[in-house]
């Protein structure tokens, strides 16, 4: 039998998956960052998450996981609709705000946003901004896994990407 040579030594495999294992093995794989704004009759917020991906293109579906204990829950989920704004390289701060404690309004002074054609939140300056209607949630752990359909897409400008990796911010050149 033969082996396939590794440049860092061989693969370690833990069977006692614990909270820390399963962070420190999530921290190796690179996720675009992303800005999710929601506004409604539950009042305005927004979140920086890396939880988001691609579910279909027919109908056109994205998925986003959020923490049922984050302050936002209740305005997104009661809201219903949602933006996923893509961040560019220059949003590293933005992000930093949206991912804290930062009080809303501060959170949306910090950039220029227009109004979406379902009422959110869209960054003006975003890389690819998609508005969402939550079509359909499922709960999974701590968190609530949300499926989208895309009703609007912003195309933006070609700019380096912000990557989260290895627990830091990254750029990535297109």
């Amino acid at each position: 039998m033969n082996s396939i040579p590794s440049l860092n030594g061989p693969l370690e495999t833990v069977s006692q998956v614990t909270r820390e294992i399963f962070r420190d093995g999530m921290a190796k794989m690179g996720a675009a960052v992303n800005i999710i704004t929601t506004d409604g009759p539950a009042g305005r917020a927004g979140f920086a998450a890396t939880a988001v991906c691609s579910v279909t293109d027919s109908p056109a579906t994205l998925l986003i996981c959020l923490n049922r204990s984050a302050s936002v829950f209740d305005a997104v989920t009661a809201n219903g609709v949602v933006c996923v704004n893509v961040l560019a390289s220059r949003h590293e701060g933005l992000s930093n705000l949206f991912g804290g404690k930062t009080p809303v309004d501060e959170r949306f002074a910090a950039a220029e946003w227009i109004e979406g054609v379902t009422g959110v939140p869209v960054l003006r300056d975003a890389l690819v901004s998609f508005e969402c209607r939550i079509s359909d949630q499922s709960d999974m752990g701590t968190h609530r896994v949300l499926y989208c359909t895309v009703e609007a897409v912003h195309d933006g400008e070609a700019a380096d990407a912000l990557i989260y990796y290895r627990r830091t911010y990254r750029h990535v050149s297109g």
